[in-house]
């Protein structure tokens, strides 16, 4: 299978232009990466705010979890 048209790797590879596939995309292919780390971040945080709450929410006064959160 190939991508860019080149049949032989013995050419001058000063003269070769990009040789993986879609090339000209590689900056929106960043900004969703960013996109997609941005999102997991908020996300995760999210997600662990949920789960002390409800840690904080089982203990019956929650002052265990009060006192381990206020020592950072």
């Amino acid at each position: 299978m190939s991508t860019n048209g080149m049949s032989d790797w013995a050419v001058d590879l000063a003269n070769v232009a990009n040789i993986y596939p879609f090339p000209g995309t590689e900056f929106l292919l960043f900004l969703a990466g960013l996109a997609f780390w941005i999102i997991w971040h908020v996300l995760q945080f999210r997600a662990e705010k949920t789960e002390l709450r409800h840690e904080m929410d089982a203990d019956e006064t929650g002052d265990k979890a009060r006192k381990a959160i206020s020592r950072y």
